[in-house]
This record gives C-alpha cells, sequence and structure tokens, in this order.
C-alpha cells in the first residue's frame, strides 16, 4: 500500500535531515584533524568528485566496472539458482555441493583476488571474484526458498493436474519471493564491493578499483572518497534498479486457464475399448449427467479392497473392504482420527496403504471385460477432485484464479462462483475472504475440476445452514453422475447430497 504524500514528505524530510546532520559531523571532523592527508571532508570531496566526473575517461571507467561486475552478478544468480534447484531436488547433490559454498562463504576475498589474478589475469577479475562471492548466497536463499514451499499445496497441485508452468507461478514463486528479495538486496551489495576490492588489487584498465589505487598512490584522500561515492552511488541505483525489475516479474502471471496439464500424458481407460475415460466435459444439466451415467459409467465401481494404513507402528485403517458404484454419493462417517481423511487421500494417490489396493473397474456388454487403474500398490492416482480439510489456497490469488488454475475455463469458474459468493468477492484475495467464502472457493475448485471422482472432506466446515443447503444443491447440480464420497460428522450432510450413509 503507497504511503500518503503528506507521509510521503515528512519521511524525506526526515532522511535529509539525518543525512545532513551526518555530513556536518563529517566536516567537523575533518576540521579537528586538520590533515587532507588523513581525513578529506565533505566539501573536498565533492571537489575531488566533480574533477573526476569532468574528466573525459569517467564514464567509460564507471561503464567498464559496473559491465564486469554486473556480469558476475547475472551468472552467480543463474548458477546459484540452478544448483539450489538440483539440490532441492537431489539429496546427493546438495551433500556434494555444501563443501563448496562453504568454502566461497570462508575464504577472503584477497584470496580469492590473488589465485585467480595468477590463473587469469586482471580483465575478469572483478567478475571472477563477484560470481564467487554472490553464487553462495543466492544457493542458501534458493534452497530455503523451495525448502519453505508449502507441500500441502504442492499435493493440491498434483490432484488438479497443475501445468508445471502454473506451479511455479503460483506456488513456488510466491514461497520463493521473500527469500530471493533478501538475497538480491545483500547480493548486489556484496558483489560490488568484492569486485572493486578485487579491481584494486588487480588494476585491470578502465576501472573504479585501478583509480582508487591510483588516488592511493598520489596520497589522493578526496580522490578516495570520491570513488568511494560513486561506488555507494552506483551500488544504491543498481539495487534500485534490480529491484524494480524483480518486482515487476512478481507482478506478471500468465493466464491461470493456459498451459498442458502436468499429467496430461496420463490416460485412464476409456468404455470403448474396455477402458474408463477422464477428462470427460460435463454439464450442470440433469439430461446430459443421465446421458453420461449411461453412456460411461454403466457397471462401474470404485473397489477398495483389504485395505490396512498405519503410522510409525499405529494402525489408522485395518480391512476395509467397500465397492462403490461410480454413479452414486456416499457420506463416509466415523469419529475423529478414525481414518475418514486418510482414506480420502488414498483414493486421490496421494498416499498409499500400506496393504490392499483401490480400482476401478468396469463391465463393458456381454463380454463382461474389466478394465482396472490401480491405486496403492502403483501410486497412480484416480483422477479425483478433492475438497482438502484445509483449504489449501493461493492465499494471494483471487477466488476467481484459483477455480481457474484447477479448471482452466474462465467462463465456468465465473458460473458457478457466482452461485456460491457474492459477486464482488470473485476478484478479491482469498487471504481476504471469510472462512466460510473460501471454503465455497473450494467446493467451486472441486466441482469443476476435469475428474471423475469428488471426494470432499468436511465440505461445510465454517458454513452457517442456509450455505450448507445452498452448496450441497450446487454440488449436486455440478456432480453430473459422477462419484461422489464425502467425509462428515454430519448425519444431516447425508441428506443434503442424497448419499448413503458408510460407516468407517
Amino acid at each position: 500500500m503507497q504511503k500518503p504524500f503528506d507521509e510521503k514528505v515528512k519521511s524525506g524530510i526526515e532522511k535529509a535531515c539525518v543525512l545532513l546532520f551526518w555530513l556536518c559531523v563529517w566536516q567537523l571532523a575533518a576540521l579537528l584533524a586538520d590533515n587532507k592527508l588523513l581525513l578529506a571532508g565533505p566539501l573536498d570531496t565533492a571537489r575531488a568528485l566533480c574533477r573526476e566526473i569532468s574528466s573525459p575517461d569517467f564514464f567509460r571507467t564507471v561503464g567498464s566496472s559496473i559491465l564486469r561486475l554486473f556480469a558476475g552478478f547475472c551468472a552467480a544468480f543463474l548458477c546459484g539458482g540452478v544448483l539450489g534447484v538440483l539440490s532441492f531436488r537431489l539429496h546427493f547433490a546438495e551433500a556434494l555441493l555444501s563443501p563448496l559454498m562453504h568454502f566461497c562463504k570462508a575464504v577472503p576475498v584477497a584470496a580469492f583476488a590473488v589465485i585467480l589474478l595468477i590463473w587469469q589475469g586482471a580483465g575478469r577479475l572483478s567478475a571472477s571474484v563477484c560470481f564467487l562471492v554472490v553464487l553462495p548466497i543466492v544457493y542458501v536463499n534458493v534452497l530455503e526458498g523451495l525448502s519453505h514451499t508449502d507441500k500441502k499445496l504442492l499435493e493440491m497441485a498434483h490432484v488438479f493436474r497443475f501445468s508445471r508452468k502454473n506451479i511455479f507461478f503460483y506456488i513456488y514463486r510466491p514461497a520463493m519471493a521473500p527469500f530471493l528479495e533478501g538475497c538480491l538486496k545483500t547480493a548486489l551489495g556484496m558483489g560490488l564491493k568484492a569486485g572493486i576490492a578485487a579491481e584494486v588489487i588487480g588494476i585491470p584498465r578502465w576501472s573504479i578499483g585501478g583509480e582508487i589505487y591510483l588516488s592511493k598512490i598520489y596520497l589522493d584522500t578526496a580522490g578516495i572518497f570520491a570513488w568511494t561515492a560513486v561506488v555507494l552511488v552506483l551500488s544504491f541505483c543498481l539495487e534500485r534498479a534490480v529491484l524494480f525489475l524483480w518486482r515487476r516479474f512478481l507482478l506478471w502471471k500468465p493466464s491461470p486457464a493456459a498451459g498442458k496439464n502436468m499429467h496430461a500424458d496420463r490416460t485412464v481407460p476409456s468404455e470403448k475399448h474396455g477402458r474408463l475415460s477422464t477428462g470427460t466435459a460435463f454439464s450442470c444439466s440433469q439430461s446430459s449427467q443421465k446421458k453420461q451415467v449411461k453412456s460411461q459409467e454403466a457397471d462401474s465401481f470404485l473397489i477398495f479392497q483389504d485395505i490396512d494404513k498405519s503410522y510409525d507402528g499405529h494402525t489408522v485403517l485395518s480391512g476395509i473392504n467397500r465397492r462403490l458404484d461410480m454413479t452414486r454419493s456416499y457420506c463416509l462417517m466415523a469419529p475423529s482420527g478414525a481414518g475418514k481423511t486418510t482414506l480420502l487421500h488414498m483414493a486421490a494417490g496421494l498416499i498409499r496403504p500400506n496393504a490392499g489396493s483401490i480400482t476401478v473397474t468396469a463391465d463393458t456388454g456381454s463380454s463382461k471385460e474389466t478394465a482396472e487403474k490401480t491405486v496403492g500398490a502403483g501410486g497412480v492416482p484416480l483422477f479425483g477432485s478433492m475438497v482438502f480439510q484445509e483449504d489449501r489456497l493461493c492465499e494471494a490469488e483471487s477466488a476467481l484464479t484459483n477455480v481457474t488454475l484447477a479448471c482452466r475455463d474462465e467462463r465456468k469458474a465465473v458460473e458457478c462462483l457466482e452461485k456460491l459468493l457474492p459477486g464482488e468477492a470473485l476478484q478479491k484475495p482469498v487471504s481476504q475472504l471469510s472462512g466460510g467464502q473460501r471454503r465455497r472457493v473450494c467446493i467451486a475448485r472441486a466441482l469443476l475440476a476435469d475428474s471423475r471422482i469428488l471426494l470432499l472432506d468436511e465440505p461445510f466446515t465454517g458454513l452457517d445452514e442456509e450455505n450448507r443447503q445452498r452448496a450441497a444443491e450446487v454440488i449436486l447440480a455440478y456432480r453430473a453422475g459422477r462419484l461422489l464420497l464425502a467425509a462428515t460428522h454430519d448425519e444431516a450432510d447425508a441428506g443434503r447430497l442424497d448419499g448413503e450413509i458408510w460407516r468407517l
């Protein structure tokens, strides 16, 4: 949020007063020292700065240094990002790279500069030193940002088959943003200072470090201060420019409706060939539901067979056997901790049972040919969409964006959300919505996702009676003949959802 104009003016005046105070302290210290070789004052430094700026080689010198240093910074940022991702994905890579990064952080800049000067000369010295200083900063922050990504959001993206591009822009990027912004602020200053220090040692042509070295040779303290002021201004401007581009990048987002599904290459059997289809377009009209049920889901079943699941020796589910008609609704009821959520997560393919299997079967015609898609031992998802026990929403995005990411059709998302939310809530970030409104966004997302099974874990949490009834009506309207399996504590939900009660 932008500050009011008068607040900005007040802040600017305060900063100017602070700067003026320290300039006065500096000038007073110079007067007390009374020796320009020991301490040049701000007035002497300003005269030296004007002298350097008026030199015909000033901009060439500044431009050459900045070009070399920025090249080293960009190379380190790219390399650190790639290595950070690699270490996040492969534990062995992290173990292998950890000593190298500690080495880069621990070795003094002067040691780097001397060794690299021997190896490659002065021309590329500052870029190389900047690279080695910035690399571990970027690497550590990328790794930290990826490690802090919400695992539950990644599970949600897997269930709804987000494209890889959308996973990056809507889940990974927001998680990494604070780490990388802090990294940019730190790494730019550190890289610039280290690179200039390397130039003082290597003295390449057309370099700020070389000019500082010459000022030292001639005992020109004011000149040293003048070039130091140039470095400070350049560091400030470069940081502001890079952060501006970074924040513009954070604002840019691809269309949530665009992009290939992450699992688009995985197909579920189609009925025509004795296999079940996924990705079937559905309508909320009663006639299309009946056609879909008759033509695609006849004699189809979701079968839980001998399911056992335990965590750390504690049994959650044991000997679960159930055959669910793919055209009906079921309400799963049991006390808290009895394994309702675990069973739904297994049906969604997020976790595997310790024993048993979950299959979808279909009889096709008189031959009774049966096709199966197994979840559990093979870990293959059943292409179900889910209302999780937690909301699992992209907090900075609107209700409309969250639903469109799952269904990839903004028009359908608007149509469904308008049945559940007030119109002004559609474009608000979900972080600004009430708990009940967020829950309805989750329901719309699950209903519109391209799936064969609707898995609802306590779907009416946080909703009053009126909104529970409205949400249930929308669920029934958009179910489109799919299997609906809802976990609930309220038997009245079975009536609302026209479902058969299944007690664990």
